[in-house]
C-alpha cells in the first residue's frame, strides 16, 4: 500500500483544498494518532480535521484516487457553512449557541457512548472466546474418550483383517 499512498500524496501535493499525508504514529505523530483513535496500522482517516472519519474503501491507487476525487473536497462544516443544507446549518447553529462548558459536556457524553460501545464489544468478544475455549475443551475430552474406548484398536483390527483377506474377525 505504501507505494500507492506515496503516489497519491505526490498527486495531491500542490492542492490548496485537499491534503493527502501520512503520519508516523510511533514517533512525533503519536499524540495526533491517539487523539484520532488510531489503533492499527495502516489506518486511513479522512474528512474535517476536527472530526476525521474512517476510510473503508480499497487500498490500491485506483480506489484511493477515485475516493479523493469524489470525497476530498470542501464539505459542510462550521468553516464551510454555505455548503450545508438547512438541517445541518440548524444543527451547527445549535452547537455554536452552546456555552463552551455545555459543548464540552455534550462531546464528553458522546465520546463516553463510543467508549461504552467499545467496552461492551470487548466484553462480548471475551465471552465468545471463553465459550470457544470451553467448547474446544469439551470436544477434545470427547475425542480422547472415544480414542481411549478403543477406536484406534478397532481400526487396527479391521485393517489387519482386510490385509489377510478375511471378512471375519
Amino acid at each position: 500500500m505504501k507505494p500507492d499512498w506515496d503516489k497519491l500524496m505526490d498527486a495531491y501535493a500542490s492542492s490548496a483544498t485537499q491534503l493527502v499525508a501520512d503520519v508516523d504514529c510511533t514517533a512525533e505523530g503519536k499524540p495526533l494518532c491517539d487523539a484520532n483513535g488510531i489503533r492499527g496500522y495502516p489506518t486511513i482517516k479522512w474528512g474535517d480535521p476536527s472530526a476525521l472519519e474512517d476510510y473503508q474503501g480499497g487500498r490500491g491507487y485506483s480506489d484511493l484516487k477515485t475516493f479523493c476525487e469524489e470525497k476530498l473536497k470542501p464539505m459542510c462544516s462550521p468553516a464551510n457553512i454555505d455548503l450545508c443544507d438547512d438541517e445541518k446549518k440548524a444543527e451547527i447553529k445549535n452547537f455554536q449557541d452552546m456555552s463552551a462548558s455545555d459543548l464540552d459536556a455534550a462531546i464528553a457524553a458522546e465520546e463516553k457512548k463510543l467508549e461504552d460501545a467499545e467496552a461492551d464489544f470487548k466484553a462480548e468478544v471475551q465471552k465468545l472466546q471463553e465459550k470457544y475455549q470451553s467448547l474446544m475443551e469439551e470436544k477434545e475430552a470427547k475425542e480422547a474418550a472415544v480414542k481411549s474406548a478403543g477406536l484406534g484398536l478397532m481400526k487396527a483390527v479391521k485393517a489387519t483383517a482386510s490385509k489377510s483377506g478375511s471378512d471375519e474377525l
